[in-house]
């Protein structure tokens, strides 16, 4: 939020999450009946936005059940549906664990990116991990060789590349991700996933341009890659490879139902009628929503750096939000 370090899209403007939720109801109309369960929810106005839409649109979930580790979450979360959709809040449950077996749709907005990841650099061909050492009086990076486990993730990557990485390339992976995606797909039983998050495919993750790894710093809406400024205060993150997460996700018995930008699952999900629905507005807030808009579409800010990947139990049915541009032959 505003007060805090960064701010996510169902902050900028409610568009977002009421374009998420036209997705939803278009799932949950297929499916019969269905839950809505999302991965750690921030403040809680993107539940509230999805319930107050889906209401609108006469398609409620059964339950929209939120996992949340944090207590103090969970006190905004409440705080935010109670003020927004207090005729809603009874019909949201908060978990601590995947609920098991699962039917409807898992939502996870900029969840991915947060995430543990392991860092590692080429040099001299061999593959090192990058620890963290005490030097000189401040944290630092110190090189170790790498893990095998690591090592054998790394290769693999090559591989799939087609070709080494240079010396001295600088990059993340995440080795948690196939077990953290197994246990949400044993949850699921029919349905979908939606990810959102900022991310690559492979090809483009690991080109030369990133020497440096795509690791990022946000400290009170100021971004930078050192994380040894202000530890434990300011938000570390990485950028997602969507190619591991595809593959994982098929290793775990799911399949891929789309991948596509931000922008052109926000046109898919109906943005444009959205915004004619806001032609009575004053003019004044017209433009705030108009520039709300650019930030959440345009290549230059959210549009193209975030994307969205649909995964999918038992569904065979073409999603909207893919209808426009689907890119999954790039993962």
């Amino acid at each position: 939020g505003a007060d805090g370090d960064f701010v996510t899209a169902p902050e900028i403007s409610s568009l977002f999450s009421r374009c998420l939720a036209a997705q939803c109801a278009e799932v949950l109309a297929t499916l019969g009946a269905g839950d809505i369960l999302e991965l750690g929810a921030g403040s809680g106005i993107m539940a509230a936005d999805v319930l107050a839409e889906l209401r609108d649109l006469g398609r409620l979930p059964g339950r929209y059940l939120i996992l949340e580790v944090s207590a103090d979450l969970r006190e905004r979360q409440r705080e935010t549906l109670a003020a927004k959709v207090p005729d809603l809040v009874d019909r949201v449950t908060w978990l601590d664990a995947a609920p098991a077996p699962f039917v409807g749709v898992i939502l996870a907005n900029e969840v991915l990116d947060a995430l543990p990841v392991q860092r590692f650099r080429i040099r001299g061909g061999d593959v090192n991990t990058l620890g963290v050492s005490w030097q000189l009086g401040r944290l630092d990076w110190s090189e170790i060789r790498a893990e095998r486990s690591l090592e054998k993730t790394v290769r693999s990557i090559e591989l799939t590349l087609g070709a080494s990485l240079p010396d001295g390339y600088t990059s993340e992976v995440n080795q948690r991700l196939a077990p953290w995606l197994q246990t949400l797909a044993q949850s699921l039983e029919r349905g979908v996933m939606l990810f959102i998050d900022y991310g690559l495919p492979r090809a483009q993750y690991y080109r030369d341009e990133r020497m440096a790894g795509t690791l990022l710093c946000h400290y009170r809406h100021r971004f930078h890659d050192d994380p040894f400024v202000f530890p434990g205060l300011q938000d570390i993150g990485a950028w997602v490879d969507f190619s591991a997460v595809a593959h994982c996700a098929v290793d775990a018995g799911l399949t891929v139902a789309g991948f596509t930008t931000q922008a052109h699952f926000l046109i898919g999900t109906g943005i444009d009628r959205l915004l004619a629905g806001l032609a009575d507005r004053e003019i004044e807030s017209r433009l705030q929503v108009a520039r709300q808009v650019m930030v959440l579409t345009l290549p230059g800010e959210m549009g193209e750096r975030f994307k969205v990947l649909g995964l999918a139990r038992d569904y065979d049915q073409p999603l909207c939000g893919f209808s426009v541009r689907d890119l999954a032959g790039s993962l």
